[in-house]
């Protein structure tokens, strides 16, 4: 008998989201699926080593840089990816919940947030 194990994240003292459960996780990968609530957003931050790969699952996800200035505006199904050292913002963009996937790797995991 299968037994599904939900792993929830203690919340990040930078934002407030709905919920996180860690999908799976090593040293230098991790998988994540996000649920935003209408307005929530994971402010402007960069990681020095690993590259964000966003998956939207359900609802309108956004995901913003600076140099390049960029908006990428994701339905069901959507991806972008955010290479490390580039600042980035990820909001709802719709007028529900948004649920996305992230894979951040490969490397130290670290956020440090912009200003």
């Amino acid at each position: 008998m299968r037994q599904e194990v939900e792993m929830t994240e203690t919340p990040n003292p930078h934002y407030t989201v709905e919920k996180v459960e860690t999908v799976a996780a090593s040293p230098t990968l991790r998988a994540k699926r996000f649920t935003l609530a209408v307005g929530q957003e994971i402010p402007w931050h960069y990681h020095n080593e690993i590259t964000d790969w966003f998956f939207c699952l359900d609802g309108k996800l956004r995901v913003e840089t600076r140099a390049p200035r960029q908006e990428h505006l994701l339905p069901v199904g959507g991806s972008c990816s955010v290479p490390a050292k580039t600042a980035h913002r990820v909001s709802n963009a719709g007028d529900g919940r948004c649920q996305f996937l992230i894979l951040q790797g490969v490397g130290t995991y670290d956020y440090v947030p912009v200003g």
